[in-house]
């Protein structure tokens, strides 16, 4: 069969033999499609492993065979080395009240929360018909006993004016002197037990035992309180508010008390400005962090229970500060590359500090001389020879 359509002329192939059909057609297109890519590949890796080749085996082959590298030399500036923390805002001074006498019915309720107060003010008014009346009993004993007195001092004056014509002994004059004595002593214990009753009178007047701002109101009228209720109201003392950070333990070291802070609040624009108070001794088990407390300056819009971040400004240096182009990482390590004297790259450990927008702060493993290079990182191997351009250069 084949024979017999090779001794044919092209022209006896009958029409319809040599028409294709359009799947073919797309068939034979891919394939030319293919081929012209798979040539290009080809040709293209030839010519890079030729130059690769040259540039390995010629160190003295001319310039350009090396790619020119943007590098720049980062030098020392002063920066402020930061501890990022996160925590809850809470008083400073969280202030329990609850009821100092023997309690009774809550008759009014003065405050709420949220309300400033002053030292002394009354916070609740609890039931006191019947102290007040007992206040009054006493003042009358009081009255009485101050008469009993008095009648005494004059009988042992008038007996002391008759005892020298002989119509009172000594011995009455000794009687009616106890009798004044005792006089005097019941004035005393009268007053006492006035004063007493007083005290317990003014005790069911809860107060405020410092100025400050009513964290919370757990009272009603009407409500039956005693001295062993729980807490009536909690007053932050002189609305005083901290932030309590949980700080890394590796961190612990850097965080002194009298440290500067910067406060962001959930749902706050405004920036707060705090000093560190307290660094808590402990460090929890679990957690592997520990407690700082950072005061946070006078603003009454600072609630408790907020969730905050703040940055602890633990010190200044001299530090490299690099764009974050130049900085690289594997696992665990950051790295940068660095230029040697002949032109070629190295790696370059580093350890990385805070990181802002005007760049990566550098802890160690430069002193800032170095040419590093700038963004290309990515692309070069130790080792590999480049054509440095300084930053501020032109390409």
């Amino acid at each position: 069969m084949h024979e017999r359509l090779g001794a044919r002329p092209v022209d006896d192939i009958p029409a319809r033999s040599r028409r294709f059909s359009p799947a073919a057609k797309w068939v034979l297109a891919a394939v030319v499609l293919g081929a012209i890519i798979l040539a290009a590949f080809f040709l293209l890796r030839g010519d890079g492993d030729e130059a690769a080749g040259g540039a390995a085996v010629s160190p003295d082959a001319g310039p350009g065979t090396a790619p020119r590298v943007t590098v720049l030399v980062p030098g020392s500036n002063p920066v402020t080395a930061n501890v990022r923390v996160t925590g809850s805002i809470a008083a400073t001074r969280d202030l329990p009240v609850g009821v100092q006498g023997q309690g009774g019915m809550v008759m009014s309720v003065l405050v709420k929360e949220g309300d400033f107060v002053r030292e002394g003010q009354v916070l609740a008014r609890i039931d006191r018909r019947v102290q007040v009346q007992q206040v009054e009993q006493l003042r009358a004993a009081v009255a009485q006993a101050r008469a009993d007195l008095k009648l005494a001092e004059s009988e042992l004056t008038r007996a002391e004016q008759l005892v020298d014509r002989g119509f009172i002994s000594n011995a009455d004059i000794d009687r009616r002197t106890a009798t004044r004595d005792a006089a005097a002593a019941q004035v005393n214990i009268a007053q006492a037990q006035l004063e007493e009753s007083q005290a317990r009178l003014g005790q069911l007047d809860v107060r405020a035992p410092e100025g400050g701002l009513i964290l919370t109101r757990a009272v009603e009228p009407g409500q039956v309180v005693g001295s062993g209720s729980a807490a009536l109201f909690r007053i932050a003392q002189s609305g005083q508010m901290e932030l309590r950070a949980l700080v890394p333990e590796q961190d612990l070291s850097q965080v002194e008390v009298g440290q500067g802070a910067e406060i962001r609040i959930s749902g706050s624009p405004t920036v707060y400005r705090g000093t560190v108070s307290l660094v808590d001794p402990v460090v929890d088990a679990q957690s592997r962090q520990g407690t700082a407390r950072i005061v946070i300056r006078g603003d009454r819009k600072v609630r408790p229970g907020a969730f905050a971040t703040a940055t602890i400004e633990t010190g200044s240096a001299d530090r490299p500060v690099l764009p974050e182009s130049a900085v690289l990482g594997d696992v665990g390590d950051s790295y940068v590359y660095t230029v040697n004297a002949d032109d070629t790259v190295k790696r370059t450990p580093i350890e990385v500090g805070s990181i802002s927008s005007t760049g990566v702060v550098i802890l160690s493993g430069l002193d800032g001389s170095e040419r590093v290079v700038e963004s290309a990182g990515a692309f070069l191997n130790e080792g590999d020879k480049i054509e440095p351009a300084r930053a501020e250069d032109p390409a």
